[in-house]
C-alpha cells in the first residue's frame, strides 16, 4: 500500500475510540507551549535570558548543585558584556534569581519534548493514532526541536557584542513558538475529521482575522526586544501627537520598523486598531448572519477577548510594563489567537 493510500485509509475502531485521548493530549501540549511562552516572557522581563551562557541539551537539565557549581556558572556569566556593562558587581544571590528563570524556561522546553515524544511513540506502537495525523505530528516534533535550536541561536546573539539578544532573533523565536501553539490547537480541534468549507465569506474573513492576530503578536515581540514599551507611555497620543515625528528617522527607512523603539511601538498601536476594526466587522457580520449557537457564541467570545486585550495593552503601556501586566498582556495575546482559531474552526464547518 502506498503512503498516500495509508494516509487515506479509514480509521479503525480502536483509533476512533482513541480520538478523545488524542485530543486531550494535544490540548495539554498546547497549554504547555502557552506556559512556555509565559515563562519566556518572564525571562525577558527579568533580563534573565543570558544568565546561562552555554547550550547543553542533556547535561544542561542539571542545575548547579553546590556552591562551587554556582561559582563556576557565575564566573561564565561575568565574562559576557551584559555583566560587564550592565550588571557589574551583581551578587551571587541576584545571579541565582536570573539563573533560575532561564533554567526553568529551558527545563520546560525539555519537558515539553518528552511530553510529546513519549505519548506519540505509544500511540504509534499501539496503532491508536490515525495515519492522516502522523505527518502532522512528526512535523510538530521537528518544529519543537528547531525551536530549541532557535532559542540558543537567539541567546548566542547576546553573548559577545551586545548586552541583550537580537530583537530579530527574539521575534523569530516567539513567532515559531506561537506557530507551534496554533498548530497543536488546530490539530486538537481537527482530531475528528469534519467537512470544512473554506469558500464561505465567514471562513475567509475568520482566517484573515487569525492571521492579523498572529502578525500583531510578532510585532509585539519587536516591542519587547527593543524595550519599546518603556517609553512613550501615554495614550491615545504618542510623544504628544497622534502621528509622532521621527518615525522614519533611520536610514534606510525600513530599519525604523525593526530597530526604532518609536516606530515599532507606533506600528504595534496602529496594527492593534486594525485588528479591532477588522475583527469587529467580522464579528458583527457573524452575529447578524450566523444561526444561533456555537458560531455566535465563538464570535461573541472573540469580541470580548479582543477588547480585553486592547484594554490590557493600554494599561500595560501607561504603567510602564510592570512584569505582572507584561505577562498578562503576552498571555492574553495567545488566548486571543486561540479563541480566533476555535472560532475559525466553528465557522469553517459545513
Amino acid at each position: 500500500m502506498s503512503a498516500d493510500a495509508q494516509i487515506a485509509a479509514p480509521a479503525t475502531a480502536l483509533q476512533i475510540s482513541a480520538r478523545p485521548l488524542v485530543r486531550i493530549w494535544l490540548m495539554c501540549m498546547a497549554f504547555l507551549v502557552f506556559a512556555m511562552v509565559i515563562v519566556g516572557g518572564a525571562t525577558r522581563l527579568t533580563d534573565s535570558g543570558l544568565s546561562i551562557t552555554e547550550w547543553l541539551p542533556l547535561l544542561g537539565a542539571i542545575p548547579p548543585l553546590n556552591e562551587a557549581d554556582w561559582m563556576v556558572a557565575f564566573e561564565k556569566y561575568r565574562q559576557i558584556p551584559e555583566y560587564q556593562l550592565v550588571n557589574k558587581g551583581m551578587s551571587l544571590e541576584a545571579f541565582k534569581f536570573i539563573y533560575w528563570w532561564e533554567w526553568a524556561h529551558r527545563f520546560l522546553g525539555r519537558f515539553i519534548g518528552i511530553a510529546f515524544f513519549v505519548p506519540f511513540v505509544w500511540l504509534l506502537a499501539t496503532k491508536r493514532v490515525e495515519a492522516r495525523m502522523v505527518p502532522h505530528l512528526v512535523l510538530l516534533f521537528i518544529l519543537g526541536g528547531l525551536q530549541g535550536a532557535l532559542g540558543w541561536y537567539m541567546v548566542s546573539s547576546g553573548l559577545v557584542d551586545r548586552v541583550d539578544v537580537s530583537q530579530y532573533r527574539l521575534a523569530a523565536h516567539l513567532a515559531l513558538a506561537v506557530a507551534i501553539f496554533a498548530y497543536l490547537l488546530w490539530a486538537a480541534l481537527c482530531v475528528e475529521p469534519r467537512d470544512m468549507s473554506w469558500r464561505g465569506q465567514g471562513a475567509q474573513s475568520a482566517i484573515f482575522v487569525s492571521v492579523l492576530i498572529y502578525f500583531q503578536i510578532i510585532i509585539g515581540a519587536f516591542v519587547a526586544g527593543l524595550d519599546a514599551g518603556q517609553g512613550y507611555n501615554t495614550w491615545p497620543k504618542m510623544d504628544g501627537a497622534f502621528l509622532p515625528s521621527g518615525l522614519l528617522a533611520m536610514d534606510p527607512a525600513w530599519r525604523n520598523f525593526f530597530e526604532s523603539a518609536l516606530t515599532v511601538q507606533f506600528v504595534h498601536r496602529v496594527f492593534a486598531y486594525l485588528v479591532v476594526l477588522v475583527g469587529g466587522w467580522h464579528i458583527t457580520r457573524t452575529l447578524r448572519t450566523a444561526p444561533e449557537g456555537v458560531a455566535q457564541l465563538s464570535a461573541g467570545l472573540l469580541g470580548l477577548v479582543l477588547l480585553l486585550q486592547v484594554g490590557l495593552g493600554i494599561w500595560t503601556l501607561l504603567a510602564r510594563v510592570p512584569i505582572s501586566l507584561g505577562l498578562l498582556h503576552q498571555g492574553g495575546a495567545i488566548v486571543v489567537l486561540g479563541v480566533a482559531l476555535w472560532h475559525l474552526h466553528v465557522v469553517a464547518r459545513r
